[in-house]
């Protein structure tokens, strides 16, 4: 089983892709944060008004969607790793994860710069490594969102360079996850709303 375990009103309105049997993990071994995932993806409009606010600190969808798992019991994260040769140990801590909750790890990508990517896969990939999570989950952009941004105004807020479906496709599948189960969603101009 695979994405078929979702619903379709996600199916229909994120652009979503697993790897490594992601979907079946979460569904079978993590049902309490398979729920929050349901509920939140389901809950989850995006504003014309948080497309609108200039930018500069945390943007409104990640502030949504933080809220919304941090009343579920997720928090943000980070892991005090440390290598460790002959009597010398060398602290090594992670990145701090957006949302963690029992071995799940999820990042939230709305507009940064690409190379965001690379850091939360290799941070998954380790935390993986090192039986700390067992999968990851990156929230993103779909490239077609583009045109809503261009008609509002604020295309240039939101660039080619920045983190979108088509900047993070190409680098899970040439392995920058390594055996981490991913699973991605990409925010499609379905669930934009003008009214808010």
């Amino acid at each position: 089983m695979g994405i078929e375990l979702l619903p379709n009103i996600i199916l229909e309105k994120y652009a979503v892709r697993e790897w490594k049997h992601a979907c079946a993990i979460l569904n079978s071994d993590f049902p309490h944060e398979w729920q929050d995932l349901l509920e939140l993806l389901s809950q989850f409009k995006l504003c014309k008004s948080w497309i609108m606010e200039a930018g500069g600190r945390k943007s409104k969808v990640s502030d949504w969607i933080d809220s919304f798992l941090y009343e579920r019991g997720w928090q943000e994260k980070q892991f005090n790793t440390a290598l460790h040769v002959d009597n010398a140990e060398m602290a090594s801590p992670t990145h701090k994860i957006d949302c963690y909750k029992n071995r799940i790890a999820l990042e939230i990508e709305w507009n940064n710069k690409d190379p965001f990517f690379d850091r939360d896969l290799n941070n998954f990939r380790l935390l993986f490594d090192l039986r700390a999570i067992s999968v990851g989950i990156i929230i993103t952009r779909c490239d077609e969102l583009q045109a809503i941004f261009n008609q509002l105004g604020r295309g240039a807020s939101y660039g080619a360079s920045t983190t979108h479906m088509s900047k993070l496709i190409p680098r899970i599948e040439g392995g920058s996850g390594a055996g981490c189960p991913l699973l991605v969603f990409g925010i499609k101009p379905d669930l934009f709303d003008e009214g808010c």
